[in-house]
This record gives structure tokens, sequence and C-alpha cells, in this order.
């Protein structure tokens, strides 16, 4: 069972059930069946902060997750708590302008970015980078609404 929950504290006031299909994808190509975790699209202001406070970067990014396992794997009753992706939508809004492709592409992106880094990927080297970024596009890429448009 996949339980995830998306807290809407920006008011993005776009559809964004497409999630659902990517995050389903995303967790099948991890074989992950069992877990919990939360996305919360905030603003600026927020994700700045949390930036600040957590990471030491004063500056406004586009996703933050915070990973409740730290890489362990931990299960609860069978349950695994994955953590929290925090994305801040007018970031998203401006990179897929910026990038020229529609914001249902870069809000499915962010998603797979938070949620890997939920699994236990990251890109701090550029091996590591080169793992994550080819996965996120193997996912993007396996449905065609999420393709480089």
């Amino acid at each position: 069972m996949i339980d995830y929950s998306i807290t809407n504290e920006y008011g993005y006031d776009k559809d964004y059930s497409y999630l659902d299909d990517i995050i389903k994808i995303t967790l099948k190509k991890e074989k992950v069946k069992n877990a919990n975790f939360s996305i919360v699209f905030v603003g600026d202001e927020k994700i700045q902060d949390l930036n600040k406070n957590y990471r030491g970067i004063d500056r406004v990014t586009d996703v933050i997750s915070f990973a409740f396992e730290d890489n362990l794997k931990i299960a609860y009753n069978n349950m695994r708590f994955l953590g929290e992706i925090y994305i801040c939508i007018p970031k998203m809004i401006e990179q897929a302008q910026t990038y020229g492709h529609s914001e249902t592409r870069e809000l499915a992106f962010l998603t797979v970015h938070g949620l890997l880094h939920l699994l236990g990927y990251d890109h701090m080297t550029k091996e590591d980078e080169k793992v994550m970024f080819k996965l996120q596009e193997e996912v993007l890429n396996s449905d065609e609404r999420f393709k480089r448009d």
C-alpha cells in the first residue's frame, strides 16, 4: 500500500492529480510496495526558510526532501515512512518557462526528484548524479505526459 498526502499550502489551483501516476511509476521501478510520505506545495518564503535553516543556504530552491529513513529502510508494521517533500510552486512555474516545457512536466520532475531523495538517492558526486538523473529520466520518459516537450 502506498499512502501519501499532498498539502497545497501555496494554493496551486491547477490539476495535479497526474502526480499519482508518476509516484506509482517511481515506486514500482524502485520495488517499493508499502510506503508513506507527504508532499507540500509552498511559496518562495517558506522554501527559502527551510533551505536556510536546514541546509544553510539562504535562497529559494525548487525542491527539498527530508528523508526519515536516512537510507536504513526501516519499516513499522511493514510500512516504510519515507519523509516529506517540499516543492516551491513559483520556482516550478519559473523553471517550466525557462526550460520551455509544461508545468505538468516540471512538477512531475520535481516530485520524482524529491521522491528519489527520500529513497536514498543523491547527486553529491558525479557518479551519484549520473545514476539519479538517469533514473529520473527513465521514470519521466515512461509516460508520454512527462517526456520533455
